[in-house]
C-alpha cells in the first residue's frame, strides 16, 4: 500500500508540533509536571517540508490522587481534578540547515484551566476551586532529519512563566516557574505497507516557584506509538507513555509530609487519524485516548486529545 508524499504534509503537521505545555492540573508540585504526557506519539520524529503550520489541541484530563499534593502552597488531600485546555501551536520549519537537519521553531499558547476539589490538611472539610485563563506560553526549537524510512528530531522546549498565576489558590493554569525539556524522537514509516513505529524520550529540568519556594525534581518521560496507515486518509493504532521522576523535589516549600515525592506513571491507549481537504487546504484530525495505571505520587486518571492541524504556507515534500 503506497501513501502519496503529498499526504505527509497533513499527517506530519498534526504530530510534529506536539509540544510540552503547562497542564495546570496538579511526582512534582501539584502532582503534575510541565511536560504534557501524550502530546507526542504518531509521526513524532517526522519533520514536514519548510513552511508554516498551525495546530490546535483540545485536551481533557480527569484524575484523582491517593496521596496529598502540594497545591498553591497548601497540602491538599483526596484531590479530584478535571482539566480542560485549548493549546494553539504555530510551527515554522525554516529552510535553514544545521548539521544536515532542518531548523524549526515553535510557540504554543494555552488557555483553559482545572476544576479541583480536595481537603486542606489538617481540616476535615472539603474545598474546591476552579479557573479558566491563560497559561504559560511554551517556546521551542528543534532539528529534523530524514533517511529512507527513518525520520528523527532533537530539540528543546521552554516554559515561560508569564501566564495568569493565582497565588495561594489550589487551581492554576500557570506553573509560575521556568522549565526546559530536552527531547529526541524517532519514526520509522514504510509508505509501501503503511506501518509506522514512533518513539520520543525527554528530560525536564525545573526552576523554583518563587511563590511557594517549591522546586520540582528532574523528570524523565518516554512515549511510543504503533500505527497502521490504511491508505492516505485514515490510520489507527496504539499509544502509550511512561514517566519517572529522577530526583527529589526540593525547597523550603516542600511539606515535610511529602518527603522527596518522586512520581511515576504508566499509560496505554489508542489513536486514530483522518486526513481530508477543505477546498484545496489539506487538514489532519487526530484523536488520542490514554488510561493511566501503576501511579505513584501523582494524579491518576484518563486523558484525551483532539488535534486539528493544517499548513498555512508549505513547500512541496
Amino acid at each position: 500500500m503506497s501513501i502519496p508524499r503529498r499526504c505527509l504534509i497533513a499527517i506530519s503537521a498534526a504530530v510534529v508540533a506536539g509540544l510540552p505545555v503547562a497542564t495546570g492540573a496538579g511526582a512534582a508540585e501539584g502532582g503534575a509536571g510541565f511536560y504534557l504526557l501524550g502530546s507526542r506519539g504518531p509521526m513524532a520524529g517526522f519533520t514536514p517540508p519548510p513552511g508554516v503550520y498551525f495546530q490546535n489541541d483540545t485536551y481533557v484530563y480527569s484524575g484523582q490522587a491517593s496521596v496529598p499534593l502540594e497545591l498553591g502552597g497548601r497540602l491538599v488531600a483526596e484531590v479530584d481534578a478535571t482539566l480542560l485546555a485549548n493549546l494553539a501551536t504555530t510551527l515554522w520549519v525554516t529552510p535553514v540547515e544545521v548539521a544536515g537537519g532542518n531548523l524549526a521553531l515553535t510557540v504554543t499558547l494555552p488557555i483553559g484551566g482545572p476544576d479541583v476539589e480536595g481537603r486542606i490538611e489538617p481540616s476535615p472539610f472539603r474545598t474546591s476551586d476552579s479557573t479558566f485563563t491563560f497559561g504559560d506560553p511554551v517556546l521551542g526549537a528543534f532539528l529534523g532529519w530524514h533517511s529512507g524510512n527513518f525520520h528523527w528530531q532533537t530539540g528543546v522546549s521552554v516554559n515561560v512563566p508569564i501566564g495568569d498565576y493565582r497565588e495561594g489558590e489550589i487551581a492554576n493554569m500557570s506553573f509560575n516557574h521556568w522549565a526546559a525539556d530536552l527531547y529526541a524522537s524517532l519514526t520509522w514509516f514504510d509508505m509501501q505497507t503503511g506501518i509506522e513505529l514512533s518513539g520520543a524520550a525527554g528530560i525536564t529540568f525545573n526552576g523554583e516557584d518563587p511563590a511557594t519556594d517549591y522546586r520540582n525534581g528532574t523528570e524523565f518521560h518516554l512515549e511510543a506509538a504503533a500505527v497502521q496507515h490504511f491508505g492516505p486518509r485514515f490510520d489507527a493504532g496504539l499509544v502509550g507513555y511512561f514517566y519517572e521522576q529522577l530526583t527529589a523535589d526540593s525547597g523550603a516549600g516542600v511539606p515535610p509530609a511529602l518527603g522527596g515525592f518522586e512520581g511515576r506513571v504508566f499509560a496505554l491507549g489508542a489513536t486514530a487519524g483522518l486526513n481530508f481537504k477543505v477546498g484545496e487546504l489539506p487538514v489532519s484530525a487526530r484523536v488520542k485516548y490514554f488510561h493511566e495505571f501503576d501511579v505513584r505520587n501523582r494524579l491518576e486518571g484518563d486523558s484525551a486529545f483532539l488535534t486539528i492541524s493544517f499548513p498555512l504556507a508549505a513547500g512541496k515534500p
